[in-house]
């Protein structure tokens, strides 16, 4: 086995190989032919050679993704036996999510105990703040790993409020969180799934999920908030469209920045990715389809390294809560676990010249954005200005056009 095949044959070069294409397309103009571009400004080119490979740095620490069911609470018993039957169908994780306090012993009755020999890790997802609340919250969760997913950035950016109708009253509860809580808690989150399902494309989702954590890196600094409270990871909450290998680059690449963007601030952050499907490539009539686009976006999540994936379920658009849909949906993940192997490697995508190219692309174009963001006075200036939404309105309108012409095709509508 230590003899290596391929050492017999010569290596072709890159030109080598442009050429011996140009002599096949018999005349046909190579980029006309064969070269197509994105709608993120990316060329795409019909072979990646080793000759151009540039690999950037996007070490992680995930070796072994979870599987996390979302539920819910509009009544804390209903959705604790959802949690429980989750757990011992194969879930790993759980996110709550709720529109306001809940009543925190009914819901966790029982649930630590059946995750206990999985490392249970408990997501939340609140669209109120409330720093009682969250006391009581950290108080009868100690000693688990809890990831409270507080975004005041991202609520503006999706209701154009603060939770409090105040910014300073809301960095404030942020800032009294983040003083009291312990290190296996994680409190801040920035939801870029927004952005993805509003229209955003690849470049400035990544662009605009640097430019959102780092108003609150600015915050800790300006506002005399201890550095310990982002040794903590931040969660990063991601939607993954169609564009398989686009959406592994796109998180490569943003693993890459924030690595980056953590060291400018001597930062010493892990980025916590954890994402879902896309919404807006979901079909109602056709809805058996979303069982093959999950299918393939969960593949890119976790390819492209996230640590926590949630599926959802193919008849989400109009089944609120349906057994055999989540169970499905769990079922795909445990399938890509477990029977395709992917939880057996770490960086399963390193060393693909495409992947790479796409990455390094991808990186570059979005920092340029998030430079001219912050010259321009921040993200969340812009956001009030209405900047952003003008320029993701602009993305999103520019793609169903593509739809409209024929220039683009989503088979199974």
């Amino acid at each position: 086995m230590s003899n290596f095949l391929f050492n017999e044959f010569e290596p072709v070069s890159a030109k080598e190989w442009k050429q011996k294409i140009q002599v096949d397309l018999k005349g046909a103009d190579y980029n006309e032919t064969l070269l197509w571009k994105t709608n993120e400004g990316i060329t795409v080119k019909p072979f990646y050679h080793n000759d151009e490979y540039v690999s950037l740095t996007t070490e992680t620490n995930v070796k072994k993704f979870s599987i996390c069911q979302s539920v819910f609470v509009d009544n804390e018993k209903t959705a604790n036996k959802l949690v429980i039957d989750a757990l011992n169908r194969g879930a790993t994780a759980i996110q709550f999510e709720a529109n306001e306090p809940f009543n925190i012993e009914i819901l966790l009755e029982n649930v630590i105990a059946s995750g206990a020999k999985q490392s249970l890790q408990l997501y939340f997802k609140f669209n109120f703040l409330s720093l009682d609340f969250i006391n009581e919250l950290l108080e009868k969760t100690k000693n688990r790993k809890i990831f409270l997913n507080i975004d005041p950035i991202g609520n503006l950016a999706k209701s154009g409020n603060w939770f409090t109708q105040s910014k300073e009253k809301d960095f404030d509860i942020l800032k009294n969180i983040l003083l009291k809580t312990s290190e296996n808690v994680s409190v801040l989150a920035v939801d870029v799934s927004l952005y993805q399902n509003a229209g955003a494309t690849m470049v400035q989702q990544v662009a605009y999920a640097l430019a959102h954590v780092n108003e609150y890196f600015n915050f800790i600094l300006n506002d005399n908030v201890t550095s310990s409270a982002v040794e903590k990871p931040i969660q990063f909450n991601f939607a993954v469209g169609s564009n398989y290998f686009f959406e592994i680059a796109k998180l490569r690449a943003f693993r890459y920045l924030f690595s980056l963007l953590c060291q400018e601030y001597n930062f010493n952050t892990e980025s916590h990715i954890f994402t879902t499907p896309s919404l807006r490539n979901k079909t109602l009539y056709d809805y058996n389809v979303n069982l093959l686009r999950t299918t393939t976006e969960c593949m890119s999540a976790i390819l492209g390294g996230s640590d926590v994936v949630s599926n959802a379920a193919y008849d989400s658009f109009f089944h609120k809560s349906n057994e055999f849909g989540e169970r499905i949906a769990r079922n795909q993940l445990l399938i890509l676990q477990n029977e395709s192997y992917l939880n057996e490697a770490s960086q399963i995508a390193d060393g693909s010249y495409y992947i790479e190219a796409l990455t390094e692309q991808i990186a570059e174009k979005a920092l340029a954005i998030f430079k001219d963001i912050e010259k321009t006075g921040g993200f969340v200036k812009q956001l009030i200005e209405g900047t952003i939404q003008r320029k993701i309105e602009e993305s999103a309108q520019k793609e169903q056009e593509q739809f409209n012409n024929g220039e683009l095709i989503l088979l199974g509508t």
